[in-house]
């Protein structure tokens, strides 16, 4: 198994997590609020279980590390300082609160820098708890993830700041608020491509001495300097951060390198008296008043405790990155790191399988494929239910349509959507109905078929439409539901705007009685927005009520209510390495190949959001659900 995790660098808010954390013992001081975001380089890492010992071996060092895998030996090697403390630290708290073996970690690249302020070893503590979680299926989430690194690394000589282990969360900007020990996140979308320059500026900084001269000014304070520094770490350096997350989300560059700026002088008034030694920064202020540089740049400001450590600038575009960095590195002689931050790659794509015998339907299925029934739309319109399963993607902006027929079908499905009546017959239809048939033509144009050569499974179905998909994030749809809204947002809609907001894949739920969960697939997870979106940590294909009860009932749920799928996905394109990895390898449940055991797969991987969608389906799989599923649906309102 391989794993990632990057470094993490502090945008805004930089010291509010410990300031913050003094609300516990004066709630008169404003909490913290940093904006962080996981940077372009990290740690690589190859992980496999080990039946009794801790081996780590890392780039950064000729030594391997080998450990037993007992709480005893863990906690001696984690209070010993270094990188393998980190190692151990997190071990020993997984040990404490799992029942594990060992792991064999082999942190084969690492393109990081370190003591730069970037959390080299944040980065670290979140591998080793990342590797445990996914070698050992700990249904850990992300936030979990974060959690365990943090209680690691503070279980060593480090005393790391609260924020730093945010790189659990990847490359995309989260907001944290530090409420005394009450520690929330929240991840920020991205509204357009923003270009960072992450800047080694060669120098040094003791920041032991900048967290020791700072705190000093908590938890009250005595003078006109503390109090300078409890303004600038609260509401000011709150109010910029706030800003600074709207400027993101309508990828404003512009306003955002204000915002440095702005917060940079703020910074310098408030906090260098307090640590003038290290804050005063000639080397930072050098760079961000460079000549040559500031007709380039839309705002700079220094990295972490500040210091002449690390600083970030912005531009405009990539054109303008490559010029800034070809200036700083010949004229300063300092390194650079690109940083982007892109919003999620709209889905553009959608995948529906339509492949499936219809046996449930059989003789009907005989003379008509089950996509093909008729159903009577909410316009009024008579169609077959392939139509208007096509027409609930398009309603979420979908731009091109994939249906996975089976063999020998897709004339029969080409001939509906492509060709159009024999001239003698349209001229015979209304106006509007010749509206209707051009209308169909003209969607037509977006669908794509696709044979499925053998019937094996959901999973072999949605395979088949690997190469159409691309490198790409798509919507998939089940091809005997149709789906109505309860709200003027259609449901797909629904879904995809909780992908655009949290950048993972995403499955549509819907709340279903105990009695029932045996026929559905059911996730479990944390609430990232009570009552509407989760972070899942188990999918289970079709569990009995007993093993629901016991791992899968999700907190604030009354105790007979489970969330089951409900028939829409969106789902990165990663899907498809699990499915061909168990189709390669013929790992088949119940004789063919699913796609539950791979969501799960990819959910370990990157993580998986569920939202209860604002609306019903509909089955038409079984002949008294058509029959109910075509009345309702044809008088269906919002």
């Amino acid at each position: 198994m391989k794993i990632f995790v990057p470094g993490r660098i502090c945008l805004f808010g930089e010291h509010t997590d410990w300031a913050g954390g003094y609300r516990r013992i004066n709630g008169g001081l404003e909490m913290g609020y940093t904006l962080i975001s996981g940077t372009n380089q990290g740690l690589f890492a190859d992980v496999k279980p080990h039946p009794s010992k801790l081996i780590f071996r890392t780039t950064l060092t000729d030594e391997v590390f080998e450990i037993p895998m007992t709480r005893e030996a863990l906690l001696v090697e984690a209070q010993k300082g270094g990188i393998f403390s980190y190692v151990a630290g997190v071990a020993y708290q997984v040990l404490t609160h799992y029942r594990v073996h060992g792991l064999e970690i082999d942190n084969y690249k690492t393109d990081l820098p370190v003591k730069k302020g970037l959390s080299s070893s944040a980065a670290t503590s979140v591998l080793v708890a990342r590797a445990f979680n996914r070698v050992y299926d700990l249904k850990m989430t992300i936030r979990g993830e974060m959690e365990f690194g943090y209680l690691g690394e503070i279980t060593t000589p480090s005393r790391c700041g609260r924020m730093d282990q945010g790189c659990a969360y990847g490359d995309k900007p989260i907001l944290m608020i530090f409420d005394g020990d009450r520690v929330d996140v929240k991840e920020v979308a991205v509204g357009g491509t923003l270009n960072f320059i992450i800047v080694d500026l060669c120098a040094g900084k003791d920041t032991r001495e900048i967290l020791s001269k700072l705190n000093k000014c908590y938890p009250f304070a005595e003078n006109d300097l503390q109090r300078g520094v409890q303004e600038y770490l609260g509401t000011i350096s709150a109010s910029l951060t706030k800003r600074a997350v709207k400027a993101i989300e309508v990828g404003d560059a512009a306003a955002l390198g204000k915002l440095m700026v702005e917060s940079q002088a703020a910074f310098d008034r408030a906090c260098i008296p307090a640590c003038p030694t290290q804050l005063t920064s000639p080397v930072l202020h050098k760079l961000l008043s460079w000549p040559s540089l500031q007709p380039l740049i839309l705002g700079g400001k220094g990295v972490g405790s500040q210091g002449d450590g690390t600083a970030q600038l912005l531009v405009k575009d990539e054109a303008t990155r490559n010029k800034v960095i070809e200036i700083i590195e010949s004229e300063l002689q300092m390194q650079c790191q690109k940083l982007t931050l892109s919003p999620a790659k709209k889905v553009r794509k959608a995948v529906i399988p339509a492949a499936g015998f219809g046996t449930r339907l059989f003789p009907a299925t005989k003379a008509v494929k089950k996509e093909l029934f008729p159903i009577i739309g909410r316009d009024g319109i008579a169609k077959p239910v392939i139509q208007a399963i096509v027409e609930e993607a398009l309603s979420g902006d979908i731009e091109e349509i994939c249906v996975i027929v089976q063999k020998g079908d897709r004339t029969l499905f080409e001939d509906y959507f492509h060709t159009p009546p024999p001239m003698d017959h349209f001229a015979k239809l209304s106006k509007d109905a010749q509206k209707i048939s051009n209308y169909i033509t003209e969607i037509g144009h977006k669908i794509t078929f696709i044979e499925q050569q053998t019937q094996n499974g959901f999973g072999d179905a949605v395979f088949c439409a690997k190469e159409w998909v691309g490198n790409e994030p798509f919507l998939l749809m089940l091809g005997d539901h149709l789906y109505a809204s309860y709200t003027d947002t259609s449901c797909t809609r629904q879904l995809l705007e909780v992908y655009e907001k949290y950048g993972r894949s995403v499955v549509g739920l819907m709340l279903t009685p105990a009695e029932q969960i045996r026929h559905f697939g059911t996730v479990t997870g944390n609430w990232e927005e009570k009552q509407s979106v989760i972070s899942i940590t188990e999918f289970a294909e079709k569990p009995d009520s007993i093993y629901a009860a016991e791992h899968l009932h999700i907190e604030d749920l009354p105790d007979d209510q489970y969330c089951t799928v409900f028939g829409q996905y969106v789902l990165s394109h990663r899907i498809f390495e699990f499915l061909e990895e168990n189709i390669s390898k013929n790992i088949r449940e119940k004789g063919e190949f699913q796609l539950t055991s791979c969501l799960d797969k990819l959910r370990q991987e990157d993580g998986f959001m569920g939202y209860l969608v604002q609306g019903k389906r509909f089955d038409i799989g079984l002949p008294q659900a058509y029959l109910e599923s075509a009345v309702e649906f044809a008088n269906w309102r919002n």
